[in-house]
Formats: C-alpha cells, structure tokens, sequence
C-alpha cells in the first residue's frame, strides 16, 4: 500500500510541477513580480505538502511558531535540520515571509523546477569558487532580508538520515553575523515518514519545532554554529527520542 500511495504522490508532483514551472516562466516573461512569482511556487509547495497528506497520510505538527520574528521587514536566517525532500518543500508552506534558498546551481539545469526556481528571488551558488560563492551569499542576502525576504540554509549541507548528526557548516552562521540577522534554529522529524533518499514513504507525523531567535551580533561563526548545532540535535532527541536509541 505503500508503494501505491508513494507512487501516486510521485506521479502528482510531476504533472503538476510542468504546468507551475511553465507559469512561473510565463509570468517572468510579461514582467510580474518576483514576489508574485514566489507566491506561485510556495502555492505549488503547500499542493504537494497537502497532496502527502491526503495521499499518503503524511502530516505536519509545529511549535515555537511564536519565536519568529514579528514585522513586515524583520530579518531571519533560518538554519533546518535536514532529513528530507519533505522540509524543502514545507518550509515555504508554513513561513509569514517569502524564503530564499541558498543551493547549488546545477540545480537549475533540471527540466521545469529549475528552470521555475532559476525566477526566483533565490541564491544559486556555484561550489567549486567557495570564497567568491560567499561574497555572493552575503551580497544577495543583504538585498533580500532588506525586502523582508528570509534567507534559509541547511547546515548539515546534505540529507541526513534519521538518527543521525551531519557536519554543521558555518555558511549560515557568517551570513548571519554578516548582515546582523538573528538566526532561527529549526528540527525537523521528516525522515519517520520521508526516509533520505526514498522512494516509498510512510503515513504519520512531522514534528517541526521552532527555536528562538540566536542573536548574530558580536559573535564567532563557529561558536554560532555549534550552538544552532547543540539545540537543534537536541530537540531532535526530544521530538524522535526512538531514533536515538541506539546511539546514545
């Protein structure tokens, strides 16, 4: 069961993404806005998110939603544990404010969803150029927290799988201290129910929760960067104690 439920699921999000992709190309060519051209694609978002829901009994339970930030224009850099493709896709679902995410740029060479990402107010980065690819990050971020854009990164870089504590990277904790946003720690339990790199997922509940605002101001990339790190893989351990089990 399933098998057949994460196959419909995966058959939705591939018809359905072609026509949004080519809306979001449609709207960028006659000049809409890039935050009119975001609201079709965290439209597309929360479709899927709803679609795993109805389809293969995949929910969403989230606390902390008061710890974010108040104001039109007030800055935040979002730091995610990683588990899935599932937080990619809810992030945008759930947030008061548009989401830039920072990523690789290969991803815009995929049919359809890069070419629609590739029209967003998005930050694509190339790897191989580690120290221009941070300057790039810090450039682009200022403009967009300016315009009340929220900037999101995954530390760890990469999905983890469940139970498990990734490198954290200090990317997001510079751009932090760069452009003096706080930074908002988040744990995610996704991979109970969208295992890292699987096909067949499984019904049941994502925990998301949300931690207070991290103060940026005055402060070290890697001591910001372990104390995102020591919340997060902690509240992991309250919220999916099972997983950890085995490990501690």
């Amino acid at each position: 069961m399933a098998m057949i439920r994460s196959t419909v699921h995966m058959a939705f999000m591939f018809v359905t993404v072609i026509p949004f992709a080519l809306l979001i190309v449609l709207a960028a060519a006659v000049g809409l806005r890039a935050d009119k051209r975001y609201a079709i694609a965290a439209y597309w978002l929360n479709l899927s998110i709803q679609a795993a829901r109805v389809i293969m009994g995949v929910r969403y339970r989230i606390q902390g939603q008061e710890n974010l930030p108040d104001g039109a224009t007030s800055p935040a850099i979002l730091l995610v544990k990683h588990q899935s493709t599932y937080e990619t896709f809810l992030m945008p679902a759930i947030m008061p404010h548009p989401l830039a995410y920072v990523f690789k740029r290969e991803l815009l060479y995929v049919p359809f969803f890069g070419w629609a990402i590739g029209l967003l107010d998005m930050i694509h980065i190339d790897r191989s150029q580690r120290a221009k690819a941070f300057g790039k990050v810090v450039e682009q971020g200022q403009k967009l927290l300016a315009q009340g854009t929220w900037v999101i990164m995954f530390p760890e870089g990469t999905r983890i799988p469940r139970g498990e504590r990734g490198n954290y990277k200090s990317g997001g904790a510079r751009l932090a201290i760069a452009t003096g946003a706080p930074v908002i720690p988040i744990a995610v339990t996704s991979a109970k129910c969208w295992p890292r790199k699987a096909f067949i997922k499984f019904p049941g509940v994502v925990d998301v929760s949300i931690g207070a605002p991290i103060d940026s101001v005055g402060r070290e990339a890697d001591e910001l960067t372990r104390e995102v790190e020591h919340w997060i893989e902690s509240e992991m351990r309250r919220l999916d104690p099972e997983a950890y089990v085995a490990k501690s």
